[in-house]
């Protein structure tokens, strides 16, 4: 590639964009640049960061980003929300970069669930769809399953028992398709075609835990040749390029019914990128027309997620004074990793580390000796080694400085004597 391309990721808060953020921010063929219309999650995650986009549904939103994508020199437009894959699509040939998706026709059918069953329902097995007349006149059909015919996660997706539960629901979510129940065990598969249209990746997970429809417990299913004839079917009648993905279910026959097909890849899709199938990646060298392949490795993952924080913090510093036992030196004889990656950044911030210890060399062996063994020595700019009747607060020389130590009494007496921040081990995460 003749020069890093600039790409654009909108919107940069939902989950697919912290998937793509996490999959290429150290790419060195690939610069990443956030942008959303609310300001969220994604502007505490990318370093380049675009706010105050309008919606979508403005009148101004393909002009706004028309603006942005001459003034960033962008390259590309990696859409991370189906609503917003569909219209960046459709606009393409006017925004002057790429927009990293399938076709506009692909993109418009994976948007309707309706859509997309009319086009599969000769090749793969759907699910009956239900009239609310239906439903009135023949009540023993329920439970069925409601879900927005337009729709992602689990908005308005709710299982139905009664013809009365039917009416409340749709009263509130007019939108909803009433679909024939499934009560079998739910599967993602995530797929990768090139720019040829050729499948070069499908391979299945169950989704075990979901929250708002995103599954946050998975792992992949090691038998998957049923799955992988039902990703053929589709890729064989819908033109994709990139990463995409289907979900099925079982039916009460255990057979495998379709869900939904998306054209972006799975919020857990990286299930398969800790086995080396990076689709964010392997989408984006495809868009620019370079040949990919897929290299997996041979070995089990199991995926769970959770809510995690990120912090933006208004503090500047020079220094770091950090403490070595219990600090970067755990009891259990193995060097604090969170911290070392905090140091690390300092590193690469130009920001002075100084090591200040009380290290007792007659009981826990020489300072020197272990910082060798550890293979960290190199990272100090200065180390002070002091006496365990000494304070460390004697110490203290830069008032630019912050204070990292497992010690309240050391912590204390510095921000009392020269009100600098002082940090415990479990705030070293903020920094």
């Amino acid at each position: 590639m003749a020069h890093k391309k600039n790409i654009l990721v909108f919107p940069c808060g939902s989950e697919i964009a912290l998937e793509i953020y996490r999959s290429v921010k150290n790419s060195a063929h690939f610069n990443l640049i956030g942008a959303s219309s609310v300001d969220d999650h994604g502007k505490f995650v990318f370093e380049n960061y675009i706010g105050n986009i309008p919606f979508i549904t403005d009148k101004n939103f393909i002009n706004a980003i028309k603006k942005i994508v001459k003034e960033k020199h962008i390259d590309a437009i990696y859409p991370a929300m189906d609503a917003v894959i569909e219209i960046l699509k459709k606009n393409e040939k006017s925004l002057g970069c790429k927009v990293i998706s399938s076709n506009s026709e692909t993109t418009q059918i994976c948007l309707s669930k309706t859509k997309t069953y009319r086009v599969l329902k000769s090749f793969v097995r759907v699910p009956e769809i239900y009239s609310t007349e239906k439903l009135r006149e023949s009540p023993d059909v329920f439970p069925i399953f409601a879900k927005p015919d337009i729709g992602y996660g689990s908005r308005g997706a709710k299982k139905i028992c009664s013809v009365l539960e039917m009416e409340t629901h749709l009263a509130q979510y007019p939108s909803c398709i009433l679909l024939e129940f499934l009560p079998g065990d739910e599967f993602t598969v995530d797929c990768f075609s090139d720019k040829s249209g050729n499948l070069l990746f499908a391979a299945p997970r169950k989704r075990g835990r979901i929250m708002n429809g995103i599954s946050v417990n998975t792992k992949a299913e090691k038998d998957d040749s049923e799955f992988q004839a039902f990703a053929k079917k589709i890729n064989a009648q819908i033109k994709f390029r990139g990463a995409w993905f289907f979900q099925v279910k079982r039916d009460s026959n255990g057979k495998l019914a379709l869900l939904e097909v998306a054209s972006r890849f799975g919020g857990s899709s990286s299930l398969f990128r800790a086995q080396g199938v990076n689709f964010a990646m392997m989408s984006l060298f495809d868009a620019f027309d370079i040949p990919v392949s897929v290299l997996r490795n041979n070995y089990a993952v199991e995926l769970d997620r959770a809510l995690g924080n990120s912090y933006q913090i208004d503090l500047k510093y020079s220094e770091v004074f950090v403490d070595f036992d219990d600090c970067i030196y755990l009891e259990t004889a193995y060097v604090n990793d969170t911290l070392m990656a905090f140091l690390f950044r300092c590193i690469n911030a130009g920001i002075r580390i100084t090591l200040l210890s009380k290290h007792d060399d007659e009981k826990l062996g020489p300072l020197d000796d272990l910082l060798d063994n550890l293979r960290i020595r190199p990272i100090f700019d200065r180390i002070l080694h002091i006496r365990p009747d000494q304070k460390k607060v004697d110490f203290i020389d830069n008032m630019e400085a912050i204070f990292i130590d497992d010690s309240f009494a050391e912590r204390k007496a510095i921000a009392e004597k020269f009100h600098i921040p002082v940090f415990s081990m479990d705030m070293v995460e903020i920094l």
